[in-house]
């Protein structure tokens, strides 16, 4: 029984100390944003620029740029920590790395099978899968992060679906490049919604 009510405890100071640090997660988010579509938009000028287009050149390119940006949203993040006099891996940050991890992992898992089977023709099909399940990832996390999060995740998810269907049942009637695909997904909304943060965040400042 008392183990029991020490664990409740902590969850309830978890869920209080996350309600409590949605501001600073919603600070560090802006530039973690801007980093990564920028990280897009040049790995998709480059797969484009230097004809990345075999499945296991673009898997690599676009697999580099995400440890990229993972390893750059860690330093962002730690940073934003040190500033605010807040401990780095702190329970909250425990629970919103945990709920990313596995749409991620599977992601990748699912990618890089496909890229290592096949040498051409799979690009378009890794990119809706990357861009599904790292939608699910941030819909995850945004039970634990400012709300828009969660519909920032939808917007991929949605996004993946719908393209799947109409790519499969050949319903558009146009090519898709995957790094166009990718860059638009992972370069230009993620630039958007780093805006989106970074001008609402100011106006709320000087307010």
């Amino acid at each position: 029984m008392g183990m029991e009510t020490n664990w409740a405890a902590e969850q309830l100071q978890t869920i209080r100390t996350l309600m409590e640090r949605s501001a600073v997660y919603r600070r560090a988010l802006a530039p973690i944003m801007l980093f990564a579509g920028f990280a897009g938009g040049l790995a998709a000028a480059g797969g484009l620029l230097f004809h990345l287009n075999s499945s296991r050149a673009f898997g690599g390119l676009w697999l580099s740029v995400a440890l990229a940006v993972v390893a750059g949203a860690f330093l962002i993040a730690r940073q934003q920590a040190l500033k605010d006099h807040e401990p780095f891996w702190s329970p909250p940050t425990r629970r919103v790395a945990q709920a990313l991890l596995p749409p991620l992992l599977a992601g990748l898992c699912l990618g890089l099978l496909l890229v290592m089977l096949f040498d051409h023709g799979v690009e378009l099909a890794v990119s809706l899968i990357w861009i599904l399940f790292y939608g699910c990832a941030l819909h995850a996390a945004g039970f634990f992060m400012p709300r828009g999060i969660k519909w920032f995740g939808w917007i991929f998810i949605l996004s993946a679906c719908g393209l799947f269907y109409a790519l499969m049942l050949n319903w558009a009637k146009f090519e898709v490049n995957p790094h166009w695909l990718m860059g638009f997904f992972f370069g230009v909304l993620h630039l958007a919604y780093g805006a989106y943060l970074y001008l609402t965040e100011k106006g709320k400042n000087a307010a």
